[in-house]
């Protein structure tokens, strides 16, 4: 069951398009970064130039959206009041940008100092939002929550584990700390790809999946049990990594498998959702969740394939498939609901004394647009993970892709701020005659 929304408390249009404006162009850096360097950032996980490229991913565009969709959801959804709203989104927005790029060029150039300055940035970006998300939903504590608060809470628990191991890493390579390095990763990769981005990603389907693409709730038994399982088990797989340091280990290997299954589970139930949706002609926001169904259940099959082919590591392709085809797929599709819905919503609110029309939300950010911006989106992805086959083939188109997709989502997205400035605009000046 799904609670009612409180747009009453919405927060100013500012606070989340400054984070969803933002995250394109790091993922269009990301695209430079690939195109320049080649080949070699797509040879080996353990690359300086592949981790650049995944910070850049998975903080510049991927962290950055989930940002500014937490900071709106959060009070509408759940009614958990931001403190200092304003300053929070100003404050975290501006430490997360630097970070990401002291950390990418960290990886880049190889350098301690600039470890411990993006530590230093990131640090304060991520202690900062957790502070203020906790004190929002320890305020709203005595409120019942709904399934996404719930896998909101479970996300934000998850995104604390990455911050502190991700900081640990940074810290042994800005000076030499003696940690277990390849223990540390493999935590960190599983914290915070499946923990905060795919937690969070499952909690915000389930808001709006239904809500914008007009299908049946999700299951009862899905929103009740899911994540809080999926959460255990990656507890349970942190303690058999530490304990069994054999990758192989027949624990980990149990406990990795039912993690896939759950994620699984949460593809199919989406699909089947999408499947039975009202409205028979797929928009581009569906045809961006489908791809980001079938990439997650893409990833299952890579880590089956992985394990049956002995001598062989397709964890590079298997990243790229949860990253750019899960990940990305899934915030793409939703900032083409997202933004032009909230465009309309404050722009209602301006022109609440004005007798003049508020464009409609299809014409904020129409849609024949947004599907164009899709198949960009979707060459891009096949190409990188074909990349990830042959990078000698493949790594140039791939970049260039990338590149493209991300450009052509940010014009998409400044479009919509453009109409909303230009409408705002025409208030005010009607404010001023009158």
């Amino acid at each position: 069951m799904q609670r009612s929304l409180s747009f009453d408390q919405a927060p100013p249009l500012t606070i989340p398009l400054r984070f969803f404006l933002s995250a394109p162009l790091f993922s269009l850096a990301a695209a430079l970064l690939l195109l320049w360097q080649g080949p070699e950032a797509l040879v080996s996980r353990w690359s300086p130039f592949t981790l650049a490229l995944t910070h850049l991913l998975t903080l510049g565009f991927l962290a950055m959206s989930m940002i500014g969709a937490l900071l709106q959801i959060l009070p509408v959804v759940a009614g958990v009041v931001i403190p200092r709203p304003n300053l929070t989104a100003r404050s975290v927005h501006a430490l997360l940008s630097c970070g990401t790029a002291l950390l990418a060029g960290a990886f880049w150039w190889s350098q301690p100092v600039l470890f411990k300055l993006a530590l230093l940035f990131l640090g304060a970006a991520f202690a900062w939002l957790l502070a203020a998300c906790a004190t929002g939903l320890w305020r709203a504590y005595g409120t019942a929550p709904t399934a996404t608060v719930s896998v909101i809470r479970l996300s934000i628990g998850a995104l604390l584990v990455t911050v502190l191991l991700g900081m640990s890493l940074a810290g042994a390579f800005a000076w030499p700390l003696g940690l277990p390095l390849m223990l540390l990763t493999d935590l960190h990769v599983i914290w915070g790809l499946l923990g905060w981005i795919g937690l969070l990603v499952i909690g915000i389907a389930y808001q709006v999946i239904p809500m914008f693409q007009v299908t049946p709730l999700y299951p009862r038994s899905v929103t009740r049990w899911l994540a809080t399982t999926l959460f255990l088990l990656l507890m349970l797989w942190s303690a058999a990594a530490i304990f069994f340091m054999d990758e192989r280990h027949l624990t980990r290997e149990i406990l990795g498998g039912l993690i896939l299954i759950g994620f699984t589970v949460f593809a199919v139930t989406t699909l089947y959702l999408l499947w039975r949706r009202k409205r028979p002609k797929p928009d581009a926001t569906t045809l961006f969740w489908r791809t980001a169904m079938a990439s997650l259940i893409g990833c299952a099959v890579i880590w089956l394939m992985q394990h049956a082919i002995d001598g062989r590591s397709l964890s590079i392709t298997l990243g790229a498939m949860f990253i750019v085809g899960f990940g990305y797929s899934a915030v793409n599709g939703m900032l083409y609901k997202i933004v032009p819905f909230l465009v309309w919503y404050h722009l209602q609110n301006i022109m609440a004394t004005e007798r003049r029309a508020v464009p409609n939300v299809k014409d904020i950010l129409p849609d024949r647009i947004a599907v164009k911006q899709f198949w960009s989106h979707l060459a891009a992805l096949l190409l990188t993970i074909g990349a990830t086959i042959w990078p000698a083939m493949l790594t140039s188109a791939a970049a260039i892709a990338l590149g493209i997709s991300s450009g052509w989502l940010w014009l998409n997205l400044f479009g919509a701020m453009r109409i909303y400035a230009r409408v705002k605009r025409m208030a005010n000046s009607s404010l001023v005659k009158t």
